[in-house]
């Protein structure tokens, strides 16, 4: 397999964030409207999805400013659990509380692509005020974006959305009613990330960019159809696929569906997805996925004793998760970067 990474411009607010599982579903919807994006069409491939993957998505990450020409980006803190302090002193203990806190806000680590293993042991973490300052910005943004006023990369805000009765041509009482709905924006100018594997046998970097290229023209998402999912790809750039070296744990960039013993230890957050279907089966009479859950971006996994990794992606693909269309497969995968624990 090879690894690129795929730099994108959010044009527009997202309804679903831009999580890995999500943009192989909608990405696989492409390739079935356009059979040319993989070899064989969509429905050969997700046959074999489970034993041979074609494409594995990671989660979108921003791109910070950089004074080379490589590639860095925020990722999220590895999902380690703190140490355990114990204290018989009270003002000791108040205090670590208050230190415990802070660090809690503190979600996201820096990472420069090549520069080897995350170090667990003497990582910096920055809270969403710090990152804000590094995030990437194209110059004639800057004036855009001085309305922004949040010091935060990314936010949640609330638009006003409603159902027109076709019958009365106007809102009215439930479920026509207007209501609100929940809208990630991220600040104007930022620049986002998604490292993706492929295999070449099947497709290539310049099918799967179209197929983004489309997604982010029609929407990806969540009320794609109201202007919402809207983004723009910028660059590609392929990618060398991390060593191992001497690390000691893998650090997943998607939320994945590990494989059951092979990891000794694992930490991670629980991350549970509710799918649906979209295009013609979003109209089905069950459109509606069964729940999976998964371990979300940032876990770590340390490979159990005499288990070997030969491949730079982990987890398992899901399947038997509808009765709408029982072909329908979950990118359990993701893509990782190896980790040392120690400093």
């Amino acid at each position: 397999m090879k690894l690129y990474a795929i730099i994108i411009e959010p044009t527009a607010g997202f309804g679903t964030p831009l999580k890995g599982d999500t943009l192989f579903g909608q990405f696989c919807w492409e390739a079935a409207w356009d059979s040319s994006l993989v070899e064989g069409g969509i429905d050969r491939q997700l046959v074999v999805y489970h034993e041979r993957p074609f494409v594995i998505f990671s989660s979108a990450v921003p791109k910070l400013k950089s004074e080379n020409e490589k590639l860095v980006c925020a990722l999220r803190k590895p999902a380690l659990s703190p140490p355990l302090e114990t204290f018989s002193d009270s003002k000791r203990r108040m205090e670590s509380l208050k230190k415990r806190k802070e660090e809690k806000k503190r979600q996201w680590v820096i990472y420069e692509y090549g520069s080897g293993c995350i170090r667990a042991g003497n990582m910096r973490a920055l809270n969403d005020e710090e990152l804000f300052e590094r995030c990437q910005r194209a110059e004639d943004e800057i004036d855009r974006a001085s309305f922004w006023g949040p010091r935060r990369f990314h936010l949640y805000t609330t638009r006003s959305h409603n159902t027109i009765n076709r019958l009365s041509s106007s809102t009215g009482e439930p479920p026509f009613a207007p209501y609100n709905i929940q809208v990630g924006c991220y600040m104007p100018g930022l620049e986002l990330v998604i490292f993706i594997l492929l295999e070449e046998s099947v497709t290539d970097i310049e099918r799967v960019t179209k197929g983004l290229e489309r997604m982010g023209e029609f929407g990806f998402g969540k009320d794609a159809s109201t202007g919402m999912g809207r983004f723009e790809v910028k660059d590609t750039k392929e990618l060398e696929i991390p060593k191992r070296d001497n690390a000691h744990a893998f650090y997943t960039l998607a939320p994945c569906v590990p494989e059951q013993g092979r990891f000794e230890r694992y930490f991670f957050t629980p991350f549970v997805r509710f799918g649906r279907h979209g295009g013609d089966l979003a109209r089905s009479e069950n459109p509606f996925k069964n729940p999976v859950i998964m371990a979300d971006e940032g876990a770590v996994f340390i490979p159990a004793e005499g288990i070997d990794f030969d491949r730079p992606y982990i987890g398992k693909a899901v399947r038997n998760v509808s009765k709408a269309e029982p072909n329908t497969v979950v990118q359990g995968y993701a893509p990782y970067l190896p980790l040392v624990m120690g400093g």
